[in-house]
């Protein structure tokens, strides 16, 4: 059983399977789309979303450190996902990068982590972008019911209706395979990117200097449930982390990294691009510096513009322009917010819909959503599926619950990729490697403990609930994925001829 459990997936098979007729993807994507792909998904969930948030609870004005920590993490993982992208074009992402080098059952493990990470990063960007098109909709006059813009109505009853929305449209669009060709994309991406300088360049005026004071805030200790590093840090050294400070960084770090996962998608549409073994590593490590370097400016600016504490948690680029009595800077960040976040919802979805695609072409979820659509060429039935059960979660669950959970799956399946590239290096030195990570083990083994240290500060209920659909997962896997595999009756029938 264990070398069943354990076995691995031939590169050479995974890319025989894209060519089969009713599981194949159209090849549509080039190095500029996959640039543009990658900065137009990045760009939107940190800044516009998330900078507020762990302003306010964890970092202050040093959060612009937390993003140089996280873009850090997220380098070490990029280098690792380019090398495995350009050797494995294959729909799937970490997950078919596991198959090939640690086995089935890591692959499940990892695939089933994936599912749930860019199923809730849906979720939290809807969310975000309904915190905006709110702050929209206030400036028109127009409110919302308070039941329905959000959380906990006057009878405890609160439903994002507006998220909710966002992704049974955006689920309709991708069943019918619309395409985000390159002009539609450089469009969006140039709206967004114009939003951010605006934020920089507009910003650097109202900045005031004892808005910053104290640049590092007073660390506060931990409370009982706080992250899971505090007693083993304690127990280690002899101190426990806290929140601001310092540590405060770090824990900021671990939430505002979810602004960077825009690149664990772009290797996901491996499958879709022309040029894979070229494209790829471009589009995964260049949209990742641009992205870093602009995320860092925009938090300093914000930051300097409105005192830490009294930062808005859903809108707070558009609200501290607002605070600062520039009305119209607001509305024009809002827009530019919603339309971005717009297609980073999108592209999440889409990304989600391929790993959920590609884990049941291998028989370990059921086949029925293997195949896509005969005319539209899109897999139609899994992004039906899962586009109503995240809409459901976006409009129930809170924003900041969300980004944790998020948070862990990525930061988990860096570790797992990062550990995948020093296997194949020696199980199979003879794959061609159009990009390689360099420094191995060195920089997967960095990335490897820089990503555990990030989940390390995640709170510890957010552990739990990763835990709670880990177990989940092994369940479906031993009961219906184990004995469903393509790639384990493939073995069976060689055996028995």
């Amino acid at each position: 059983m264990s070398s069943t459990l354990f076995r691995t997936k031939k590169v050479e098979q995974s890319i025989r399977d894209t060519e089969e007729p009713e599981h194949a993807l159209k090849k549509s994507l080039s190095a500029l789309d996959l640039t543009v792909f990658g900065v137009g998904v990045i760009i939107g969930t940190g800044i516009f979303v998330l900078t507020g948030t762990v302003a306010k609870n964890n970092a202050g004005p040093a959060v612009a450190l937390a993003f140089v920590v996280a873009g850090v993490v997220c380098a070490l993982a990029a280098l690792c996902y380019a090398e495995f992208a350009s050797t494995v074009p294959v729909a799937g992402s970490a997950y078919t990068f596991s198959y090939a080098s640690l086995g089935e059952l890591p692959a499940w493990i990892i695939g089933w982590d994936l599912v749930l990470e860019f199923a809730l990063g849906t979720a939290v960007v809807a969310v975000g972008w309904s915190g905006y098109i709110a702050s929209l909709l206030d400036n028109a006059g127009i409110h919302l019911p308070e039941a329905l813009s959000g959380r906990d109505g006057a009878d405890g009853f609160g439903f994002d209706i507006l998220a909710a929305l966002l992704v049974l449209v955006l689920t309709g669009i991708l069943v019918l395979g619309t395409k985000l060709s390159a002009r539609v994309t450089s469009l969006v991406v140039a709206i967004k990117v114009t939003v951010v300088l605006t934020v920089i360049v507009a910003g650097a005026f109202f900045i005031e200097g004892d808005n910053y004071d104290p640049f590092i805030p007073k660390s506060q200790a931990v409370e009982a449930g706080g992250s899971l590093q505090a007693p083993l840090i304690q127990l280690m050294f002899g101190w426990a982390p806290s929140n601001f400070g310092v540590m405060g960084i770090f824990t900021a770090a671990s939430v505002v990294f979810f602004a960077f996962i825009g690149f664990d998608v772009v290797a996901t549409a491996a499958e879709e691009t022309r040029n894979p073994q070229r494209d790829m590593p471009r589009g995964i490590l260049g949209s990742l510096l641009i992205c870093t370097t602009l995320y860092v400016a925009v938090s300093i600016v914000v930051t300097g513009m409105q005192k830490y504490t009294d930062l808005s948690i859903t809108a707070p680029l558009a609200d501290a322009f607002k605070a600062t009595g520039h009305p119209w800077f607001a509305g024009f960040i809002s827009f530019g917010a919603a339309v971005g976040l717009t297609t980073v919802c999108m592209i999440l979805l889409l990304g989600q819909t391929r790993v959920f695609f590609a884990m049941s072409r291998d028989g370990l979820l059921p086949t029925f959503f293997s195949h896509v659509h005969p005319k539209f060429r899109t897999p139609h039935r899994p992004t039906i599926l899962l586009g109503v059960i995240i809409a459901i979660v976006a409009g129930f669950t809170p924003l900041s619950e969300l980004a944790e959970l998020v948070n862990i799956g990525t930061l988990f399946a860096f570790v797992v990729v990062a550990i995948g590239v020093i296997i194949l290096r020696k199980s199979r030195p003879d794959l061609p490697r159009a990009f390689r990570t360099p420094w191995v083990p060195v920089v997967p083994i960095l990335s490897v403990l820089a990503s555990l240290w990030l989940m390390l500060n995640l709170p510890a209920e957010t552990w739990l609930r990763f835990a709670i659909w880990m177990v989940l997962g092994f369940a479906v896997y031993f009961l219906y994925g184990r004995t469903h595999s393509r790639l384990n009756q493939r073995a069976e029938t060689e055996e028995a001829a």
